[in-house]
């Protein structure tokens, strides 16, 4: 559409990208530095990676550009960064919030093995 995928930028959604390339900034720099990482730091910086899939989700912008249940698009984006930010943030010093982080991987479990190597910088 557009020439350009106007559906999936555009007004109703521009405004989640500039964020989403942050984080992926950050997961990218921190995974590129996490040699030997284990224990729950690594599972937290996995999570973050799950999540932050989650959050770029092509789902998200489609829907906020139809109009069709926006809001819930907005809060699903919203709640999928927030959860990668939180969860880098402790990957990073190495204090993970054991509780949150089995909540989280309870409810976003997909690809269970995802290689935290995938976000390295290249």
């Amino acid at each position: 559409m557009g020439g350009y995928s106007e559906f999936w930028l555009n007004e109703a959604n521009d405004w989640t990208y500039p964020p989403l390339h942050k984080a992926c900034g950050e997961l990218s720099a921190f995974a590129s530095r996490a040699k030997g990482l284990k224990g729950p730091a690594l599972r937290a910086a996995q999570q973050a990676g799950r999540e932050l899939l989650l959050a770029q989700a092509s789902d998200w912008a489609f829907m906020m550009r139809t109009g069709n249940h926006r809001s819930y698009a907005e809060s699903r984006f919203e709640i999928h960064l927030n959860r990668s930010q939180r969860l880098l943030a402790q990957a990073r010093s190495g204090k993970v919030d054991l509780k949150f982080l089995e909540d989280v991987e309870e409810k976003d479990n997909l690809f269970p093995d995802l290689d935290l190597g995938l976000f390295k910088k290249i």
